[in-house]
């Protein structure tokens, strides 16, 4: 009573692009598509696609397919495993990290690998599941439709039918989740690969570790082994030499 009464919150409005999913969609028959490794400086980026069947739903969740962020990278291996023993049909990239630093030096952003491996992904899966039609496709969103749009028409491509785009989609679809897990799957196999080539402990995402590994593959092979399986033009390029 003294200070008055408290004044209540503004709540910010969402504001949805004319590309958001309606509710029906996470309950029906589509595609999600994700990607995995963008973040981190050492592996490549993958990118799957998914379709699965309203059907296939429960399933998937009984066998704990989830956003893979929460899942542990052994429990996302064997989850992987029980999606491919379903017979779930899927699309698979992998671009690796040499083809990756030759189109960041074409003026390639990182936004615009991720739209064609996307891309190309659903054209790839939409072709496999043929006569099928699925209720539509969900891409988790990493940038604006229409940025995503623009990448697209600058390589000659279009966006396909009932494309969708939201957020932490892999929270909402069971499709995008299993496109996830499948994407973090391979990129964590290409990481082993990594450390088995290199004989060096390789870490994952962005940190003072992978600085000093960095440091570690510089002094062992040499700069142009980091071609073969970093991101060059990541900040952790120059900070290994700091280590040097």
């Amino acid at each position: 009573a003294k200070w008055g009464s408290a004044e209540q919150p503004v709540k910010k409005k969402v504001k949805k692009h004319t590309y958001h999913p309606p509710q029906s969609l996470f309950s029906s028959s589509h595609i999600g598509s994700d990607e995995a490794g963008t973040g981190d400086y050492f592996g490549p980026i993958t990118v799957a696609a998914a379709y699965v069947k309203a059907e296939q739903v429960a399933l998937l969740k009984e066998l704990g397919v989830k956003d893979s962020k929460h899942l542990t990278d052994d429990k996302i291996r064997v989850i992987a495993k029980d999606i491919i023993h379903l017979e779930i049909p899927y699309t698979l990239l992998k671009l690796n990290n040499k083809k990756y630093n030759q189109l960041q030096a074409k003026g390639w952003s990182q936004g615009k690998m991720k739209t064609m491996l996307h891309h190309h992904a659903l054209e790839k899966l939409l072709e496999k599941i043929k006569p099928e039609h699925p209720d539509g496709v969900l891409v988790d969103q990493f940038s604006e439709p229409d940025v995503y749009k623009r990448h697209l028409a600058s390589e000659g491509n279009k966006l396909q039918e009932n494309v969708y785009f939201m957020t932490k989609a892999e929270s909402y679809s069971i499709a995008v989740a299993t496109a996830s897990i499948l994407a973090r799957a391979s990129f964590v196999k290409a990481m082993e690969d990594i450390e088995a080539d290199v004989g060096l402990t390789i870490p994952k995402g962005a940190s003072l570790q992978v600085d000093r590994a960095a440091a570690a593959v510089i002094k062992k092979y040499g700069k142009s082994k980091l071609d073969d399986i970093a991101k060059m033009h990541f900040a952790t390029t120059q900070k290994a030499y700091k280590y040097l």
